[in-house]
């Protein structure tokens, strides 16, 4: 994420103008963002987003991994019904101690990615990236990422299940269930699904970080790094991007679902998971909890990209 400094945009159009047929230079963007700021904002915005949107996500998990709910109204009566409404945040705490180092790795992510692209074609690092380099940059961000946010989501998804209908054993924590996950299947059995979250996460941030730049620039113009942008922009274009990002990655959410919360040695694989699930549910199976993963995309991404860009100001103004 590049940083928003007021410094680099102009104040008017004089600014920017030159004496009479003189040539206009392409303006710059402002200098980039370095690591630790993207590390350290990525982890905020991270704890944004789990706070704001983890009720509609433990929605989400529970229909992708249940046939008993008809609609995501229904799934959320019989989840107060069973739990009250602190069941809304069951699983909670494995996400949110984990959102600061997956966010701050997937932002840093984001940046190194931006850095190799501009290495590639010996640009500046002043010089703006084209919106191809920009996808580049937020596909690669997943990449350092999914190493620690397979083991996290394999915790949260098997939490988030544990109580829906005496589905599973039940766990006093994230300590808990990791600790009995280990001991059914060994440490490995916490990085199953590995494959299945790249296979979400790629392309997820590739539409993530790609809407997030272009939506920002249709709205105001500019893009990260161009100056100060409204927190309405900011907020209309994360929230935009996190409905992107779902739209391309639930259908292999789904897969990573059923394969983290199945007992070990139910599926040889996501390839498993997949060909099951089209003999015996259909291709419809696949979108399952694309409601509640949409309703909670907008408000929790918004939060996230606001968070990112509020502490990135922050900091500027500190260093």
């Amino acid at each position: 994420m590049a940083t928003a400094d007021a410094s680099a945009a102009p104040s008017t159009l004089a600014d920017v103008s030159a004496a009479p047929g003189a040539p206009v230079e392409e303006p710059k963007a402002a200098p980039a963002t370095s690591g630790v700021k993207s590390f350290l904002s990525g982890g905020f915005g991270g704890m944004c987003l789990v706070a704001a949107g983890h009720p509609l996500d433990l929605l989400k998990v529970r229909m992708q991994t249940s046939t008993q709910y008809t609609s995501t109204l229904d799934c959320l009566r019989k989840t107060l019904a069973e739990n009250g409404i602190r069941g809304m945040y069951r699983g909670m705490a494995a996400p949110l101690v984990g959102a600061t180092p997956v966010f701050a790795i997937c932002f840093w992510g984001y940046r190194m990615g931006q850095n190799i692209a501009r290495s590639a074609y010996n640009m500046a690092p002043t010089d703006k990236l084209s919106t191809g380099q920009i996808l580049f940059a937020g596909g690669f961000s997943a990449v350092p990422t999914t190493a620690l946010m397979a083991p996290m989501e394999r915790i949260k998804c098997t939490l988030q299940v544990a109580s829906a209908g005496g589905a599973g054993p039940a766990y006093k924590g994230p300590v808990d269930a990791a600790m009995g996950i280990v001991r059914a299947g060994g440490v490995a059995s916490l990085f199953k699904g590995t494959c299945a979250t790249l296979l979400r996460d790629v392309p997820g941030s590739v539409a993530y970080f790609g809407a997030y730049e272009v939506i920002k620039r249709t709205l105001t113009g500019r893009s990260a790094g161009d100056g100060s942008i409204s927190p309405l922009a900011v907020v209309a274009a994360g929230g935009l991007a996190g409905m992107a990002n779902w739209a391309v990655a639930i259908p292999p959410d789904v897969l990573k679902s059923r394969l983290q919360t199945a007992p070990d040695g139910r599926y040889s694989g996501v390839r498993q998971v997949f060909v099951e699930m089209m003999r015996t549910e259909g291709a419809g199976a696949l979108f399952r909890g694309i409601g509640p993963a949409m309703l909670r995309a907008f408000p929790a991404n918004a939060a996230c990209f606001l968070g990112v860009e509020l502490s990135l100001q922050f900091m500027n103004q500190l260093w």
